[in-house]
């Protein structure tokens, strides 16, 4: 069964599976350079110029699988070697252009970028002066020209990506939210997220060696929908055999923070959802005078692990999810008080796929920590559905009117709204990722965001309410 949705994640797959292979036996210095020719195509399918191109793409995947640039704060980076494919995009007019009378296109451009061809009489966009204003686009009545835009600019809402002196992409760091639809979106690979594997596979081997501490793997409840060739119990099972002592449902942490946000949304009368790394930085970035809004509760990865670290002071914890913006989660709030680590649904797929630990094969473990309620946070509605059965668990009154949006482009209409104060809702739940978190960026697949499957996963849960599930963790 084809473990991926692209070739993309493939390639990187390989070089995350050899990075870890390669630190779990300690070989990986003496192997360093055979990787990129173990893994490259050969000459008759590569994809580039020549296989030795292919092989200095390969060799910086593989810093950024050990951890990338120490002097780029932001977890995600662009290998620029392998940025050389697409066309320069922009505003192109098209063959619908019918070199019409009106030329509303060359009235609407005021820097005159705008001219026409004496003998067809066709618009040409001179790109040298263009702007890529889109005033021209939006004049003409033929739908004539269009915005060729790169599949990573497109893919980034906050306009954080644009092209360098050498039309290489590059990302302005200040506008990024770590998102990661860039990294997903990116036909070629050359846009990728840090790997902190080395620091999680140090800890698991020093754990292993030292007894010192027990090591905890916090798991997303997104991870229902991956791994399809295997149960979730077999995975489970899998997980432990890479050393880790126990493995609890992040869902756990969604029904504490269900619970403490109906609390708080009673108390405040309008609150926006914090569960989302993404979606707090973009209100953070783009709509400020909003942050105070925020739920005050940490997100359900931060609030279990807080839990654990608590009664386990001697403990280790990582986060595994489809998650990009959750490494930055750790680095920038008190979340990395408790989170020691996050790693992706692809890393921990690379992980123990270099054990050669095959999970379909495995025995299953038990997890059932969590509430239907708080399994149901890893898809978009879920939140909402929690923080009202909170508020009926409480018996309480008061009235809950949320709005539910996923995808950036959408949390942004709700958040204008709520910046303007003409609204009927009271409670924001914001996901960055279209479909929640069951659409994230380092999901294994993401063509089926599969909201059937967490149903069902959340129908599964032992306990059948929020307060069953938590009242041994108050």
């Amino acid at each position: 069964m084809r473990k991926f949705d692209t070739d993309v994640q493939e390639l990187k797959y390989k070089v995350l599976k050899e990075i870890a292979r390669g630190l779990f036996d300690d070989n990986l210095l003496e192997n360093y350079n055979d990787i990129p020719m173990r893994i490259s195509p050969g000459p008759k399918s590569t994809m580039r110029c020549c296989i030795y191109k292919e092989r200095a793409i390969v060799l910086e995947r593989m810093k950024l699988a050990l951890g990338g640039s120490k002097d780029r704060n932001n977890v995600i980076e662009v290998v620029k070697i392998a940025c050389d494919e697409c066309p320069l995009g922009g505003y192109e007019v098209t063959s619908r252009c019918r070199g019409c009378i009106a030329r509303r296109c060359e009235k609407a451009c005021f820097k005159k970028a705008i001219t026409f061809n004496p003998i067809t009489r066709a618009a040409y966009i001179n790109k040298e002066l263009c702007v890529n204003c889109g005033m021209c686009a939006k004049a003409c009545q033929y739908n004539a020209i269009q915005n060729f835009l790169r599949p990573c600019e497109q893919a980034c809402k906050v306009n954080a990506i644009s092209m360098d002196e050498l039309h290489f992409a590059e990302i302005n760091d200040e506008k990024c939210i770590q998102c990661g639809a860039c990294v997903y979106q990116c036909p070629f690979g050359a846009i990728m997220d840090k790997s902190y594997m080395k620091e999680a596979i140090s800890i698991l081997k020093d754990s292993n060696f030292s007894k010192k501490y027990p090591v905890y793997a916090i798991v997303a409840p997104s991870i229902a929908a991956q791994f399809k060739y295997a149960t979730l119990g077999q995975v489970v099972t899998a997980i432990k055999k890479l050393g880790f002592s126990n493995v609890v449902e992040a869902a756990l942490g969604a029904d504490m923070v269900a619970y403490n946000e109906a609390k708080e949304l009673e108390e405040k009368g309008f609150l926006t959802s914090s569960c989302c790394p993404t979606f707090v930085n973009f209100i953070k970035k783009y709509y400020p005078t909003l942050s105070e809004y925020i739920s005050s509760n940490l997100s359900p990865m931060a609030t279990i692990a807080k839990w654990v670290k608590e009664h386990n002071p001697e403990c280790k914890i990582m986060f595994v999810g489809p998650c990009i913006s959750k490494k930055k989660e750790i680095q920038e709030t008190d979340a990395g008080k408790y989170i020691d680590v996050v790693l992706t649904f692809e890393e921990l797929q690379a992980m123990i796929d270099s054990r050669d630990i095959d999970a379909s094969t495995l025995k299953e473990s038990p997890l059932d920590d969590a509430s239907y309620y708080g399994r149901i946070f890893a898809r978009s509605g879920g939140l909402t559905e929690a923080v009202k059965e909170a508020l009926k668990e409480q018996g309480s009154s008061f009235e809950a009117k949320p709005i539910t949006v996923d995808g950036l482009e959408n949390c942004r209409l709700a958040l204008m709204k709520a910046k303007n104060g003409n609204v009927d809702f009271n409670f924001i739940e914001g996901m960055g990722c279209l479909g929640g978190c069951i659409g994230g960026p380092c999901c294994l697949t993401h063509e089926v965001r599969d909201k059937v499957v967490i149903d069902r996963y959340g129908k599964d849960a032992k306990p059948k309410t929020i307060k069953e599930a938590i009242k041994e963790y108050k």
